[in-house]
């Protein structure tokens, strides 16, 4: 059976047994029968990292220890609060940084991102108002099921990957999902890596 530690792009952590491109971590949120709480964060330091790091190996939701969370791929994980890690990612991080104009400290990233993704006490995901016109590539909305933002599609996604692809709306409001500060990225070339799926 599934643990309950797959990420969807609504913020939402659920038990799923497809298999994502990345690693990521928000705390300790299991207890010691790797059963999730209420809380779907422990600090802000919201991360996504490589599932393979020189050889490191993990048991899975281990007492004690921060709670593994999955993504399908980089887009999910842009769109539920996260950013890449600096340690086993730093290429990926460096050029995030550069793509929105941050040179201080990761705490401000941190917190700024944070101010943009969270309903604090709630632990829900906030979401924004947006003209779809006005997205980048890579961002993903919400239209009744999470959507990818192509150049000339929106692309359905699903824990197992990206659904048939549907016009995207020439214009007109939208619930966005990714944050932006992550869609500031994107708008000025990162370019995050997608599912097989996606393509």
């Amino acid at each position: 059976m599934p643990l309950q530690n797959r990420v969807l792009a609504t913020g939402e952590i659920v038990a799923h047994p497809a298999r994502g491109l990345f690693m990521g971590n928000r705390g300790i949120l299991h207890d010691d029968c790797q059963r999730l709480g209420r809380a779907r964060w422990r600090h802000k330091a919201w991360v996504t990292c490589r599932l393979e790091w020189k050889g490191v190996r993990r048991p899975l939701m281990t007492p004690h220890n921060y709670t593994e969370l999955f993504f399908l791929d980089e887009v999910v994980a842009l769109a539920a609060g996260h950013r890449p890690c600096a340690y086993c990612r730093r290429a990926d991080y460096n050029s995030y940084l550069a793509a929105i104009g941050h040179d201080g400290p990761v705490k401000a990233l941190d917190d700024r991102l944070h101010y943009e993704r969270a309903v604090p006490r709630a632990f829900a995901q906030k979401r924004h108002a947006a003209r779809v016109e006005d997205l980048p590539p890579g961002a993903v909305i919400l239209d009744g099921v999470p959507k990818l933002v192509t150049e000339k599609r929106l692309r359905p996604i699903a824990p197992y990957g990206y659904d048939a692809p549907e016009p995207r709306p020439q214009k007109g409001l939208v619930t966005l999902l990714t944050p932006p500060t992550s869609v500031q990225a994107l708008r000025n070339g990162y370019a995050p890596q997608m599912h097989p799926t996606a393509r």
